[in-house]
């Protein structure tokens, strides 16, 4: 039995805008960064947006980092984009990129194939929506046959991530916990809130493994910088990987 302990950071970038409303895609990176992670998944990143610079944060950040990034634009209007990436410097292969049902702002998911010593980790990285109606379609949506319960992943290592917008007592954080593993409870450690960054009330950004996967630690990044640079604060799991040889 062989065993390998990565660390996956999920963050809800906030289009680099920070608190102190600095756009500032280097204070992002430098944030991601402190915390040395193999996987990141973020949410509400600019591409190409006049706002912003029309700078294509997703490669800003993963060049910084020095990894290569997956980027999904659950919004596309003209050159503008808006969405979600995963990050990494392990092989990765994407499998799919989509959106999920919606009623207000578009949203969607992504899906690679990472590996980790040639062993295979399906890593989807998703941002739902405000309504709770909705959500639980996007729920429904991912746990069904075209993202988690895919014939090529569902009874394989995989880590679902994001910004799901749905505490632990809404309906559609408990339908996924019933399916998955929440992070906090494998590694047997008291969770904590991640919105607003200054002063964290809610638990909106969620880890979950299946698989081959268990967590042996998370936390919060909770430092001057993160609660300046964003209005979310990044949740970090440590996340291992056992396999047979």
């Amino acid at each position: 039995m062989q065993r390998k302990t990565l660390r996956v950071l999920t963050y809800n970038v906030h289009s680099c805008v920070g608190t102190d409303r600095k756009l500032d895609p280097a204070r992002i990176a430098d944030v991601i960064a402190s915390c040395e992670p193999d996987i990141v998944g973020l949410q509400e990143l600019d591409v190409g947006r006049q706002r912003t610079g029309a700078v294509d944060q997703a490669d800003t950040i993963a060049s910084f980092l020095k990894m290569k990034a997956l980027f999904h634009p659950a919004v596309h209007k003209a050159e503008e984009k808006y969405g979600d990436a995963i990050l990494t410097a392990l092989p990765m292969r994407t499998c799919k990129t989509g959106g999920l049902p919606s009623i207000g702002e578009p949203r969607g998911a992504a899906w690679t194939e990472i590996l980790v010593d040639g062993t295979p980790i399906h890593v989807f990285n998703t941002h739902l929506g405000l309504r709770r109606r909705e959500r639980m379609a996007q729920v429904a949506a991912l746990l069904g046959s075209g993202w988690l319960g895919h014939p090529d992943c569902r009874d394989g290592n995989r880590i679902l991530m994001g910004d799901f917008n749905a505490v632990p007592a809404s309906p559609g954080y408990r339908q996924l916990a019933r399916a998955l593993g929440d992070v906090w409870g494998l590694a047997q450690k008291k969770p904590k809130a991640t919105f607003p960054s200054r002063y964290p009330m809610l638990r909106l950004d969620h880890i979950f493994v299946a698989g081959g996967l268990t967590a042996v630690n998370a936390h919060v990044v909770s430092t001057p910088l993160s609660r300046m640079a964003s209005d979310h604060l990044p949740v970090v799991a440590e996340i291992e990987l056992t396999w047979t040889t």
